[in-house]
């Protein structure tokens, strides 16, 4: 059980497996105010770069749990570098069944709601972790603007126009399932920018490298035709958030 190589390679340079800064993810610890002692579990954690960083700044303990071997291992050496590692732990395992042993303070699933089959599935797990009161982030894209034919759909890396909301459905539907919004640190261009475009740097460099490996020819198509595409369609059509939630 592991993420597929591609994935490691394209982000090896990340410390943040999403389209959002390190500065916005500070942003939003900032906004939620956060304890010292806030018990904290993070679904698909990739790098751990939230628990740690949030950990240092806030004092917060908790566990990360991600599917890879190779992010686990680099969230454990990023604990370690920021002297935090006697507070968060990093689980290598498959975050869509994983339950909390005793009730958190937070828990999230930034950017991978794929966990739970998509919005719905991954609140209520989540909701399985979470003490009543407890604070919820979702990671999630969205529209920025209705998307003009299937070709728009299919190169933001979804299957029907339906698999995201507009911003306000989105916040809508977090409504319909018995959560408040309570606070919101949405990506703007150029995060999606320094997301996407460090990933063709990550991909270029690995293919000087390794230029027999048998991943190379898929990783020379991605980035011969994954640039224009990324301007053309995700960059002007997808939004993206992370969202605190509250149940009602």
């Amino acid at each position: 059980m592991d993420l597929p190589r591609i994935h490691t390679i394209q982000e090896s340079t990340h410390r943040v497996l999403n389209p959002i800064t390190g500065d916005k993810l500070a942003t939003l610890g900032q906004a939620l105010n956060l304890a010292p002692g806030t018990r904290a579990l993070d679904l698909a954690c990739g790098k751990g770069e939230m628990l740690c960083t949030w950990a240092r700044d806030h004092h917060l303990t908790g566990t990360g749990v991600d599917i890879s071997t190779v992010f686990t291992a680099r969230a454990r050496a990023r604990a370690a570098e920021l002297g935090v590692a006697e507070r968060v732990r990093f689980v290598h395992g498959d975050a869509s069944g994983y339950v909390a042993d005793e009730p958190v303070d937070l828990a999230a699933c930034v950017g991978a709601t794929w966990i739970g089959g998509g919005v719905p599935g991954t609140v209520e797990l989540l909701g399985r972790s979470l003490r009543p009161g407890g604070l919820m982030l979702i990671g999630e894209p969205y529209w920025r603007r209705e998307p003009l034919d299937q070709e728009t759909i299919e190169a933001c890396h979804a299957e029907r126009e339906d698999d995201f909301r507009l911003l306000p459905g989105l916040i809508e539907q977090f409504g319909e399932l018995g959560y408040d919004v309570v606070e919101m640190v949405l990506a703007d261009q150029d995060s999606w920018d320094r997301y996407r475009a460090a990933q063709w740097f990550n991909m270029r460099r690995w293919l000087d490298q390794n230029p027999d490996d048998e991943l190379a020819a898929e990783l020379r198509d991605e980035l011969t035709v994954g640039p224009a595409r990324y301007v053309r369609y995700e960059r002007e059509y997808l939004g993206w958030g992370v969202f605190a939630l509250m149940g009602r």
